[in-house]
């Protein structure tokens, strides 16, 4: 009798786990979902050509090659936590201002750096000068916007850019689809078991191991959901510094 109620008692708490999620807006059934709309402000930096934005805390390099381009945005420092919000993907809508397009027409953009912190305005978005213009008029500077987290819809899998030498290997994570965001990595290597990497700075992560002349596989834990992927065999045993290699798997 004390394992059916057991088992009934974790069936129950699973339920209610589930419908918390689904109501919150975030993560269900492997698929993540957008978040209540919120209130902050927005401005943007550069000009149309959007070099200013290229680099960044992230480290994602320049934003047409890697895939970004310039429908991007530096995060004020509660939106980037220290590097682990790079990759989100925000829709933003202009509101309340006479500077808004016909229409509060509403872009989707991804967190590639820090903004500077303005103490006033905790809550903030530094975006990509045509990417603020899809929102409004350049000259209003800034303006109020309501924003969510939304997934983030990518072509194909994470890719894997790596850096360092054969005793230390530095890796930063693009196009991470669904939540965008990394709370953990791994790398195995063909002769080794998991091991497990920190995080260095924006989206990179490191491993001091000797790990050249293995091929490699990653695993990859998303910061909102929790949700962990499997890359298998991203790198051959002959993979360098300064590459980036493909996977085909990705989150959702």
């Amino acid at each position: 009798m004390g394992l059916i109620s057991s088992s009934w008692s974790l069936k129950k708490f699973f339920a209610i786990v589930f419908v918390a999620f689904a109501m919150s807006g975030e993560f269900v059934a492997g698929y993540y979902r957008p978040s209540p709309w919120r209130y902050a402000h927005a401005t943007f930096y550069g000009d149309e050509t959007g070099s200013e934005t290229m680099g960044g805390a992230c480290g994602y390099g320049n934003l047409f090659n890697t895939g970004y381009g310039l429908d991007t945005a530096a995060l004020s420092t509660t939106l980037f936590k220290d590097g682990y919000g790079c990759g989100q993907c925000f829709q933003i809508v202009c509101v309340n201002s006479k500077h808004c397009n016909y229409g509060r027409p509403s872009t989707v953009v991804t967190a590639t750096n820090l903004c500077p912190p303005n103490w006033y305005q905790v809550t903030h978005f530094d975006m990509a000068k045509p990417a603020f213009m899809k929102l409004a008029y350049w000259r209003a500077g800034i303006i109020p916007v309501a924003y969510r987290r939304v997934p983030c819809k990518r072509s194909g899998g994470m890719r894997f850019q790596f850096q360092g030498n054969s005793y230390w290997l530095l890796v930063f994570v693009m196009n991470v689809g669904g939540a965008g965001d990394i709370k953990s990595m791994a790398v195995k290597g063909s002769r080794t078991n998991w091991i497990s990497m920190s995080h260095n700075w924006g989206a990179s992560y490191q491993a001091l191991s000797s790990l050249y002349g293995q091929s490699l596989s990653f695993r990859v834990t998303s910061y909102t959901t929790g949700e962990t992927v499997y890359a298998w065999n991203v790198a051959p045993a002959n993979w360098n510094a300064g590459m980036t290699y493909k996977s085909g798997a990705n989150f959702r």
